[in-house]
């Protein structure tokens, strides 16, 4: 087993309806025939990966020039999903203070490509860029034919091509790739966006990761019974790599990381204070 260092790095916070995390989750009634809405706060984070093979980073956060009259983000995007960032919070400080810079990264996998995780894409032009085909085929689609792409953003799409990233696609077929020794890349396929991708690594002091992403919003969205969010793309798809992260996690005596549970968040070591290994 291959010793790797593993840091959270603290990205910031959002804001959304709970609707959108778990669907459904207080649904009007006789007795009650009008909930009140709940505007929620939940953490946004990526994950560095220091292995003798090379450094990898799971996830991007939110670009830093999304938000404001002049921010990347639609107007629109920004009500509805408001990001909190301080300055240290941005992904290119967060490595810094580890000594890192975007050139030292080998691979960035992105578990999918969704705004609060592929912002900062386009730092990264020395690494691969691993993604799964369905989901950049599909959002490539969407940015050749509208600017309105939901919780995709033209402008991060329009920055990858410019700075001609380097792209390597995980197919539908492919469960499980190998990355480097002791981390897999895990193909959760369709669900929560077109095509969504985990890892897992194996961690000889804290014990084995599996990074879910928002595969799993919370622990609350694994149940059981699984609830699914209210951003979704396949429902089927859903539910079924749920199951199979929850037989993943017993099989392997893994410690399911969940893409934005607050509880759970809090209790990581960031990568100010230290790291996994």
């Amino acid at each position: 087993m291959c010793k790797s260092k593993v840091y959270v790095l603290d990205t910031g916070s959002m804001k959304m309806d709970k609707n959108y995390m778990i669907a459904m989750h207080n649904p009007a009634s006789v007795d009650n025939p009008s909930p009140p809405a709940e505007f929620v706060e939940f953490p946004v984070y990526a994950v560095l990966i220091d292995h003798p093979e090379g450094k990898i980073l799971f996830d991007t956060g939110c670009n830093p020039d999304g938000m404001g009259e002049e921010g990347r983000w639609p107007q629109g995007v920004q009500k509805l999903f408001p990001v909190f960032q301080s300055e240290e919070c941005y992904l290119i400080n967060r490595l810094e203070q580890l000594k890192v810079r975007p050139e030292d990264i080998k691979y960035v996998v992105a578990s999918h490509l969704h705004l609060d995780h592929a912002g900062c894409l386009e730092l990264f032009t020395n690494a691969e860029i691993i993604v799964h085909d369905s989901e950049l085929s599909n959002v490539m689609k969407t940015f050749a034919m509208t600017r309105d792409m939901g919780a995709y953003i033209w402008g991060d799409v329009e920055a990858w091509i410019k700075n001609q990233l380097r792209w390597r696609t995980i197919q539908p077929h492919e469960k499980e790739v190998e990355l480097v020794k002791g981390i897999k890349i895990l193909n959760f396929g369709p669900g929560h966006a077109y095509g969504m991708l985990g890892l897992h690594i194996e961690l000889p002091g804290t014990g084995n990761l599996l990074l879910a992403s928002d595969a799993l919003y919370t622990a609350e969205s694994l149940g059981p019974p699984v609830k699914p969010p209210g951003i979704i793309y396949d429902s089927v798809g859903y539910s079924s790599s749920a199951e199979r992260i929850r037989k993943l996690a017993e099989q392997n005596n893994s410690t399911i990381w969940f893409g934005h549970d607050a509880n759970q968040f809090n209790s990581f070591i960031k990568s100010t204070e230290g790291y996994y290994e």
